[in-house]
Parts: C-alpha cells; sequence; structure tokens
C-alpha cells in the first residue's frame, strides 16, 4: 500500500507543469523576502532552514518575526549587506504545478546576474517598494525581461503595509507601470498589492486590501497559461561532443534547444547541408523513440558525416542563418566601456567565435525608453542596438524565434569577464569581396588603439645602473604583455627615438633603459618616482589608457 501511494505521488510529481520565474527589481524592493514568504508559507522550508534562519533573524527584523529574506540570500556578504548579490535558485511545488525560482540582485552592480536569472524565465515578478514607486532600475529590468522575450509579468507592489495598505498609492504605481510596459510586448501583465513581511495577498487573500479582488501571488503563478513553441518543427541540436569510443559507434551529444526529434527522422547537419535519417536516441543507457526541447541526449545517424562540435543537427524545413554579420539588441555587462572594432570572445550555442561591434547604431533611454543615437561609448548596464561581425558564420535564428539560438554572449579575451549579453534582431547581407575591397579604408589610429587597447609611447625605465635599467625594463616588458598589452622592448636608446613616429601611428608601447638616480617611469616629458614595478604598472595603465 505504502508503495503504491509513494509510486503514485512519483508519477504524480513528474507529470505536474513546470514553471519558471524570476524575481527582479531595485535594491531593496523585497525581492528576496517575497521568495521567502512564499516558500515559507507553502510549506516548502525544511524545519532544519527554517530554524536555522529564525536563529539568524536578528539584526534587520523585530524581535519574534522571521527574516524571510535569509531563506534564499545564502552568501556570507549578502546576509552581512541585507542585499542579494548572486542569483539563487529554489524550487518547490503545489497541488497544480512545480516551480523552478530564480532570486535575482536588484543592485545596479549585479545586473548581469540579474540577466543571467532571467535567461530562461517564463514569467517576470517584478517587485516596486510601495513608498519610492517606479525607479530606473525597475525600468532597466522591466526592459530586459521584455529582450529576454519572459511572456508574463507580475508586478508586486510591495510593502503596501508601510502606505497602510492605501488603494490611491497601488493604483498610483500601477498607471505609471502600465506606462512604462505599454510597448514593451508582454503577453500578461498583472498588477497585485503585497506585504512580503506581513504576508498580504501572497499566498492567501488579505483582509487589508478589501478594494483588490484580483489573484495572488501564488494563485497567479499556479494559473497562468504560457504559450508553448510548436515543438513538432524547429528542431536544433547544436553539438557539444562526438562521442567515439570504439570503431563500431559514433555518437552526437548535446542538449536540445528547441522543437522535438524521433527515430528514423530526416535531419540536416548545418553547415554542411548534409542529411540523414537518426538511428537511435540514446540517454545514458536508456534508448528512446522521441526527444523533445531541454533534454540532453546522444544521436546516432545511419550514414557516416562530418560533423564537429559546434556544428547544428536540424529538420531539414529549418529556419537558421548561417552568417557572420547581424544587428542585435545589447545589455553591456562590463565596467570598462565597450571599445568598438576591438576583439571579444563570442560565445553561441556550443560555438565560438572572435567577434567585433562594428558600429552602436542607438542606444536605450532608461527615462523615456526610447533608442536614441549617440555617440559617447556603450558604459556599464547600457543597453543598445549594435552591428556584430564575427570571424566564423553563426548557424543562428533571431531571438524572436529560439530564444536559445539567437542568444550570444561577448566576452573580454584578455579578462574572461562576460562583457556583453544579446539577442539577435537582424542577420546582414555578407559582403561580397566586391563591396569589401570597395569599402576597405585606411586602418586608422584609433582602431589600432582600440584593437590593442593602449597608445603609443615611448617608455624610459629609469634606475640608477644600467644592468637595473636592463633588467627592469625586461621585468615591465614581461608584466605588460601579460596584462594584454602589446609592448616592445628596445635596449639601444637611438634606435628607439628614430622608431617613435612610427610606435605612435602604429599604438606600440616602446620601452627602453635609462640610467638615472633613483628608479622612476617616464613617459614622454613626465616622470613619476615608483618603488616597485607595479607602480610602473599602474602608471602606464592610466596613461596608455587615456
Amino acid at each position: 500500500m505504502a508503495s503504491s501511494k509513494l509510486q503514485e505521488f512519483i508519477e504524480e510529481t513528474e507529470n505536474k507543469e513546470i514553471l519558471r520565474f524570476v524575481t527582479i527589481g531595485s535594491v531593496d524592493d523585497g525581492k528576496s523576502t517575497l521568495i521567502g514568504r512564499l516558500l515559507h508559507d507553502t510549506n516548502a522550508v525544511y524545519e532544519d532552514q527554517l530554524s536555522a534562519v529564525k536563529s539568524a533573524s536578528t539584526q534587520n527584523v523585530d524581535q519574534g518575526e522571521i527574516d524571510f529574506a535569509l531563506i534564499t540570500d545564502g552568501l556570507k556578504a549578502e546576509r552581512e549587506q541585507g542585499i542579494t548579490i548572486d542569483v539563487a535558485y529554489r524550487y518547490f511545488a503545489t497541488k497544480k504545478r512545480k516551480f523552478i525560482i530564480a532570486d535575482t540582485p536588484g543592485h545596479v552592480q549585479y545586473t548581469r546576474n540579474m540577466a543571467t536569472g532571467a535567461s530562461t524565465a517564463d514569467v517576470a515578478l517584478i517587485l516596486i517598494d510601495a513608498r519610492h514607486g517606479v525607479l530606473p532600475q525597475t525600468r532597466r529590468h522591466a526592459y530586459i525581461s521584455s529582450l529576454l522575450g519572459i511572456y508574463g509579468l507580475l508586478v508586486c507592489v510591495n510593502k503596501m503595509d508601510l502606505k497602510d495598505y492605501d488603494e490611491a498609492v497601488f493604483e498610483k504605481i500601477k498607471k505609471d507601470m502600465e506606462a512604462v510596459t505599454a510597448n514593451m510586448g508582454f503577453g500578461d501583465i498583472q498588477f497585485i498589492p503585497v506585504s512580503a513581511l506581513k504576508g498580504d495577498n501572497v499566498v492567501t487573500s488579505s483582509a487589508n486590501t478589501p478594494w483588490y479582488k484580483g489573484p495572488t501571488v501564488l494563485e497567479y503563478l499556479e494559473t497562468i497559461q504560457v504559450p508553448k513553441d510548436d515543438l513538432a518543427s524547429h528542431f536544433a541540436l547544436p553539438v557539444q561532443l562526438v562521442i567515439r569510443p570504439h570503431l563500431n559507434f559514433r555518437g552526437f551529444a548535446g542538449r536540445i534547444i528547441s522543437g522535438s526529434i524521433q527515430v528514423a527522422d530526416e535531419i540536416m547537419v548545418l553547415p554542411s547541408e548534409k542529411t540523414s535519417r537518426v538511428k537511435e536516441i540514446l540517454l545514458y543507457k536508456e534508448n528512446l523513440h522521441e526527444a523533445v526541447a531541454g533534454q540532453s541526449i546522444v544521436l546516432t545517424l545511419e550514414d557516416e558525416i562530418d560533423i564537429s562540435r559546434g556544428d547544428m543537427l536540424v529538420h531539414p524545413n529549418h529556419s537558421f542563418t548561417i552568417s557572420n554579420r547581424f544587428r542585435a539588441k545589447m545589455v553591456w555587462l562590463d565596467e570598462n566601456p565597450l571599445k568598438l572594432n576591438r576583439q571579444y570572445y563570442l560565445k553561441h550555442t556550443t560555438n565560438s567565435a572572435v567577434g567585433v561591434v562594428n558600429q552602436v547604431n542607438q542606444i536605450l533611454n532608461i527615462e523615456s525608453l526610447q533608442f536614441e543615437s549617440s555617440d559617447k561609448p556603450l558604459k556599464l548596464n547600457d543597453i543598445a542596438e549594435v552591428t556584430i561581425t564575427v570571424n566564423r558564420p553563426l548557424i543562428a535564428d533571431l531571438y524572436r524565434n529560439n530564444r536559445q539560438a539567437g542568444a550570444f554572449i561577448l566576452i573580454d579575451r584578455i579578462t574572461n569577464q562576460t562583457s556583453g549579453a544579446g539577442m539577435i534582431a537582424e542577420f546582414l547581407d555578407d559582403l561580397s569581396a566586391e563591396q569589401e575591397e570597395e569599402f576597405l579604408e585606411k586602418v586608422s589610429r584609433e582602431e589600432k588603439e582600440a584593437r590593442l587597447n593602449q597608445k603609443g609611447y615611448l617608455v624610459q625605465v629609469v634606475a640608477p645602473t644600467e644592468q637595473e635599467a636592463f633588467q627592469k625594463a625586461v621585468s615591465l616588458e614581461r608584466l605588460l604583455f601579460d596584462r594584454g598589452y602589446f609592448p616592445i622592448f628596445i635596449e639601444k636608446e637611438d634606435i628607439a627615438q628614430k622608431l617613435l613616429p612610427f610606435a605612435k601611428e602604429n599604438a606600440l608601447l616602446i620601452l627602453i633603459p635609462k640610467v638615472g638616480k633613483k628608479l622612476a617611469i617616464q613617459i614622454e616629458d613626465k616622470e613619476v618616482k615608483i618603488k616597485h614595478l607595479a607602480d610602473a604598472l599602474s602608471v602606464i595603465q592610466k596613461e596608455i589608457e587615456k
């Protein structure tokens, strides 16, 4: 009897629909507190975890109350500062649905984490502090959510208890937010007045808001219907690994990003456009007849075809484009501003390429939510429309058609920092050889400076003896090179002086040794005394990156 009930429970749980949602909004609007309250009131918090949270709830809440934010804010720095820094994922289920929550930070500095958490969500739950109303970060998070193609937007006007549950306050914020989201393209928008700390309208309806007749947060999440893609078409599997344990087996491993596939289906390999039929679908030790989006599988084919990592397996009637030029909407996530025509790694599905941003076409004005022409460099948290060229064609789709196949990230080649996250909006024609020749221009000094991330200078490394000056200059060359610069060490000053005009025009950094009284760095006519080469590095970086 017990085993049969357990089996029924397992089957019931497996068959429940999964809804992924993300909490977004400005810092201190109460995102983590709301999720903690939701988990607590749906009995999704284990006793030992609840006990630990109660013990830690001493700093930011009244005596006897629980700091629900601690349920998701697990990092030491998060608890000390009372803010969310990293994305916290939580899982819970009700009788109607299973849920995957991404609790994201609201601080401007951590917008990249918010974009990561929202990238796979079906619904964005955005919180607005009833005391402060709609803030710039509220607008930014809402717009990024719309860019990411999130279907539903649940607007929770939080901390209503601090405004005496005033309906006028709620209606004012609702009106403001409706204006903000009017042209963002969300499929469904719902407004709910809540108090995450007190629990009003989170799981159960509140007597404190008799004027509100809509659903609670949980009721909305349990009932919203998110349109699903047609799984019978647009099958796509980016090849992650070719498995070849012996001569009699050759399989292609990857995660299906869209659509479905069955044994005996005809498939096409991109970019070669060669075709075959599916022989087997393997999931660990199990042979499947069909696999769908989200499953990580191994396919074997009826024919021997040259396939490698980065290729795409699709149905012959696919919607993919092979292109190396496109326009995209991009969120800049790097503290260092974008430099046009500088090379970045571009990661797209399982493929990697080298890409350059040729042009920033428009930048979003976060106040008006209109794209405007601008000659300013793209900086942290800016949202822009850009034109990008890559050194090898991508097998991609427009983001609006396929979120997985239309998304990419830019990675700084030196720091490995994720610099930008983008969504492909339009493919551009590749330039023909004749067009390339027609539009070819002399490479400017500014372009070279952007590519090398430095300006052309003559740097003299001054030390008391000739031997010490020589050694310091050689060591400084290594330090600069290891940090991504391109220095050139020249021992003779007369040769260096002759080469200086050439170095300035081509953004080359020349280092020469020089004998002097004290250790110093001389750039042009500016001499700075230093104690260590690390000091020299700092001085040079400030000068060559101006």
